[in-house]
């Protein structure tokens, strides 16, 4: 591995301040933050300005925000994302934490399709394949995307009196109990499904956000119930939403939900 360019560094560590707070930021302030010298602030501060990089607020001399070129950077970024491929090298990372089989899935029309999986070490193990479509109803992911839904979408695509299909003696099979399982999500921002697609397997799933803030995909952690307990749950809930967050960064989401 080669040598760290310290000028580039700190030019670098310049420009990512800027994705946090308000993203506008005064030389002093650069200064204090980062604990740089102020010749060298300045002298970075106005060759990323030359560049584009930054630019100074019209009304507001010496405040600056993120240039034009950042925003041609990340769009080109954006051009050649590639979700399934991003999700797997979230899923990787969450499946090394948990041991368990972790799924990325995007909606279609009331189904779920899988995009990406990694399998559990375990002997024991949820039995899937990337490629897969299933009911979303009965899923952890399928719910936590129809849950993200405006509502008269969601409607439209499971309408009152709509036949739901059963996967198991525990699938949800009435739209109207879809709908009350949606809002209590909604409210939690997490999935949980108990053997309703599988009579020996529970699911958690968090969503997944694109640059926009609108949710994309989701994420699941899959567990055969010899192993499923309420203090496991909890633990793999954190996991999922953070492997979620994770892979929402790398589609370029910032901030909050």
């Amino acid at each position: 591995m080669g040598r760290l360019v310290p000028a580039v560094t700190r030019a670098l560590d310049i420009l990512e301040l800027f994705l946090e707070g308000d993203g506008v930021h005064t030389a002093p302030e650069i200064t204090r933050k980062l604990g740089l010298p102020r010749t060298t602030v300045h002298e970075l501060v106005t060759t990323l300005a030359a560049r584009n990089y930054l630019v100074q607020l019209p009304d507001q001399p010496g405040r600056y925000r993120l240039g034009v070129r950042t925003y041609q950077l990340g769009s080109r970024y954006a051009e050649q994302l590639d979700l399934a491929a991003e999700g797997r090298q979230v899923a990787r990372g969450v499946a090394e934490t948990c041991d368990e089989t972790v799924h990325v899935a995007v909606l279609e029309d009331a189904d779920v399709i899988y995009i990406a999986k990694v399998d559990s070490t375990h002997a024991v193990r949820m039995v899937s394949a990337a490629g897969r479509r299933l009911p979303a109803h009965c899923t952890a992911v399928g719910k936590m995307l129809l849950a993200s839904l405006p509502e008269d979408e969601l409607r439209s695509r499971i309408p009152s009196g709509a036949e739901l299909t059963a996967m198991t003696p525990h699938s949800l099979t009435s739209p109207e109990d879809l709908h009350e399982a949606l809002a209590g999500i909604r409210g939690r921002g997490i999935a949980v499904e108990r053997r309703e697609s599988n009579p020996d397997v529970a699911c958690v799933a968090a969503p997944v956000r694109d640059s926009g803030g609108q949710v994309a995909a989701a994420l699941s952690i899959s567990v055969p119930m010899i192993r499923w307990s309420e203090e496991r749950r909890a633990e793999l809930e954190e996991l999922a939403a953070k492997g979620a967050a994770d892979l929402s960064e790398r589609l370029g989401f910032r901030g909050r939900a």
